[in-house]
């Protein structure tokens, strides 16, 4: 609901840093990468016991995120990195979920768990949806400049961060932040049925 939004707010400062990347010949595959890798470091962090740590490191992995994708469209756009980008984003997103459950598994597994599912619902219906727009040529207006079909919902990217980063702040509430953005999930999935229901008749 707020990626629109935050991309236009974000977007002029992540188009100057991507042209200063560009110029030092860093590639948006690397980019990729990197930002996974501090995703990664992040629930390795919260997973210690160490949230605010885990923070700071989300916050540099997603920026790198952000990047990646700008400077792809200011070089060469390809297949590969679009496939990239999104199947090491749904990885991030599931870790920090994980990572909460390991840190405090008696307060923390069930909600983790119930989160993890949620996010099943949502993954699945975006990237369903995507491949049948694939095939039918539809395009998304919102969002021209992704790589796929970006459908859009309740609770996109900018939500599921703010709430990450909740978490990381109030880590002794994360199982009431994690049972509520699992409801906003399945609202999110369940609005996105329908919308396909409805978009993709013969």
């Amino acid at each position: 609901m707020l990626d629109r939004a935050a991309l236009g707010l974000l977007g002029p400062g992540l188009q100057a840093l991507a042209r200063w990347l560009v110029r030092r010949g860093v590639g948006a595959d690397a980019l990729t990468l990197g930002g996974f890798a501090l995703g990664i470091a992040a629930a390795v962090a919260i997973a210690l016991a160490a949230p605010l740590v885990g923070l700071a490191l989300l916050l540099a992995s997603r920026l790198l995120d952000g990047l990646d994708g700008t400077v792809a469209r200011l070089t060469r756009p390809t297949d590969r990195g679009a496939f990239l980008d999104i199947v090491l984003d749904f990885l991030f997103y599931a870790s920090i979920p994980l990572a909460f459950a390991i840190a405090d598994p008696p307060a923390n597994a069930l909600a983790a768990a119930v989160l993890l599912a949620s996010f099943i619902g949502t993954g699945s219906s975006f990237l369903a949806f995507a491949v049948m727009a694939e095939r039918r040529g539809l395009r998304s207006d919102p969002y021209p400049s992704k790589g796929l079909y970006y459908l859009g919902g309740l609770t996109e990217g900018t939500e599921t961060l703010i709430c990450f980063g909740l978490m990381c702040v109030w880590p002794e509430h994360f199982a009431r932040l994690a049972w509520g953005f699992a409801a906003l999930c399945a609202l999110t999935t369940a609005t996105r049925i329908i919308g396909a229901w409805r978009a993709l008749k013969a």
